[in-house]
């Protein structure tokens, strides 16, 4: 409702800004347009104003939850000092600087072991253990801080290393796998997940029967024993394994953990902590791949004293493919090995297999070549005695000079149905007293020497008898003697 009297701005020569004005003297339309306006005025007053949008969001409001869940980082306008006073300290020192070494105890645990070779590649969890004043805090409950990567650049820490290693690196996924944890007392708790790849010192002279060992290193980089003390934190049980870590060529068979100090002539003595890992290398492999094929090649070889000593061509080839088979193998197992100056134990065994390899075929030449001065001196006979020319050297006969009709016509190999007439038969039975006793007389010569091998030099057949037997011999005790010795 609008009153009687209203006030206005009005323009005019009033003295004042405002004027009074009385609405009963005003018209009924002028009083009717004056109440539209005072109705409409009303209305946009009460509506909400709309803002302009700027492109920006707003903040939402803060729910009553999150006003019950204060901030405790937040620092006030008062700021009150931090729980660390790490800007109090000198933190380029080490504790208790000038005084005695800090001991400093290391515990490691092992997550995983591999590429095993002339070095070896292990991840691992390296845990250190000392205490630092400086770095203690009031506390009611008496509960540890922690704290990631980003404070241990402010204090100090530990400058322990890895001797002897290629390449290592703190793992930073998806932040710096690095944890610092404090006690109100000032015990420090520092770890980090590092993969670290270190020489490893094999002797390869049994070698695929070889068990190795294995050492990782740690030392201090700048503080000598003077000033830092290192040492295994629970002894053995420092040390701790994931039993999901296993190799494919390898069975680890212990770990353990020593120390011991380490000299320098420049810079004096430091301390080290060793872990050692014993590994005992798996045959199984080896044997499929090596020893079994190379053993089927000797046995192979032997084939060839089964043969016929005419058959040339079978017992050729067979000793051929032996050989090149067995610098097939020799060959793949030097371009897989570390190139060693010294013997491996795999070594002797291809290479012994090599020689009865190539010994077989050695022994198909010596009986071919007996075969051959045999055959020469058969035609140097028969050109010596002309009327053997058409006889039949199939087998021979000792005569001891009583002889009967049908044992002179059966001579060299002839049937009893041809009879040879009595001049021929008389002189061919000449012709082999002379050859029998030539050769009765060789053999007594030799016997009464000591000479046993010149029968087996006249008979080519008795050669591959022998080799039968001594080969596989002498083969299964090399065998014997290597196995008993490197297993």
């Amino acid at each position: 409702m609008v009153n009687s009297q209203s006030i206005f701005p009005v323009e005019g020569p009033c003295t004042a800004s405002y004027c009074i004005i009385d609405v009963r003297r005003m018209p009924c339309f002028m009083r009717l347009v004056l109440f539209l306006l005072c109705l409409v005025a009303l209305v946009e007053s009460r509506k909400p104003r709309r803002k302009r949008w700027t492109g920006q969001l707003e903040p939402s409001k803060p729910s009553h939850l999150y006003k019950k869940n204060l901030d405790v980082t937040k620092i006030g306008t008062g700021k009150p000092p931090p729980l660390l006073r790490v800007d109090d300290h000198d933190f380029t020192m080490r504790p208790a600087f000038g005084g005695p070494a800090i001991p400093v105890g290391v515990d490691v645990q092992v997550e995983s072991l591999d590429s095993i070779s002339e070095d070896f590649t292990m991840t691992l969890y390296l845990r250190h253990y000392w205490r630092d004043e400086r770095l203690a805090f009031p506390s009611t409950s008496n509960k540890s801080m922690t704290f990631d990567g980003r404070l241990v650049k402010k204090i100090w820490v530990p400058d322990i290393f890895f001797v002897h290693s290629k390449r290592s690196f703190t793992h930073d996924a998806t932040t710096d796998n690095i944890m610092l944890r404090v006690f109100p007392d000032g015990h420090v708790l520092y770890s980090m997940r590092i993969t670290v790849t270190a020489m490893c010192n094999m002797d390869f002279s049994h070698f695929p029967l070889d068990s190795q060992t294995c050492s990782l290193e740690l030392e201090s980089y700048a503080y000598t024993d003077e000033d830092l003390m290192l040492y295994w934190r629970n002894g053995d049980e420092s040390l701790k394994t994931d039993e999901k870590i296993s190799l494919s060529q390898f069975l680890i068979q212990k770990f353990h953990t020593t120390s011991r100090l380490a000299f320098y002539s420049s810079t004096g003595w430091y301390n080290r902590l060793y872990i050692n890992f014993t590994l005992h290398r798996h045959i199984f492999f080896f044997l499929l791949q090596t020893y079994f094929p190379a053993t089927l090649m000797v046995m192979l070889s032997w084939v060839s004293f089964w043969i016929d000593h005419r058959a040339v061509p079978a017992r050729v080839s067979l000793g051929i493919m032996t050989v090149l088979t067995m610098s097939t193998i020799i060959t793949g197992v030097n371009a897989s090995m570390p190139r060693v100056s010294y013997i491996r134990a795999v070594d002797i065994y291809l290479w012994v297999s090599f020689v009865f390899v190539f010994l077989s075929v050695l022994e198909y030449a010596a009986v071919n070549y007996l075969t051959t001065v045999q055959e020469r001196k058969g035609r140097k006979l028969r050109e010596k005695f002309p009327c053997m020319c058409g006889m039949l050297h199939s087998r021979t006969m000792m005569l001891d000079g009583s002889y009967s009709e049908s044992e002179a016509n059966s001579l060299a190999g002839y049937p009893r149905s041809h009879i040879l007439p009595e001049e021929e038969r008389q002189d061919k039975i000449v012709v082999h007293l002379a050859l029998n006793s030539e050769l009765t007389a060789s053999r007594k010569k030799g016997l009464l020497k000591g000479q046993m091998g010149l029968y087996i030099f006249q008979n080519t057949h008795a050669i591959d008898k022998y080799s039968r037997l001594i080969f596989p011999a002498f083969y299964i005790v090399f065998n014997l003697i290597y196995w008993s010795v490197f297993s």
